[in-house]
């Protein structure tokens, strides 16, 4: 995969590590996927088809949540992920001392 990249075996995405462009046509775990935009260095695209609900692995590590079906070739972003981490403006009370 010279555009892409897994970091972690138990990673179910792959990471752009040269620009996609629109048309580009590329191997992802076997299934050729036709891109139809630009994608830049570390977006992360579907390794394995992605459940809604289900934990999008990256680094070997939960990173977030499905917040739909996410097809093998698919980009991983905003507009399917949601993150599982608290913001931390809710752990605020734990550092400040009264």
């Amino acid at each position: 995969m010279e555009k892409l990249f897994k970091i972690h075996p138990d990673d179910n995405v792959v990471v752009v590590k040269r620009r996609i462009e629109p048309g580009d046509v590329l191997l992802v775990s076997g299934v050729s996927v036709v891109f139809d935009k630009s994608l830049g260095l570390g977006h992360k695209v579907a390794a394995a088809p992605i459940p809604r609900g289900a934990k999008v692995v990256k680094f070997g590590v939960h990173i977030g949540s499905a917040t739909e079906h996410i097809a093998v070739g698919d980009h991983v972003h905003l507009h399917n992920l949601k993150s599982d981490y608290l913001p931390t403006y809710t752990l605020d009370h734990e550092f400040v001392k009264a």
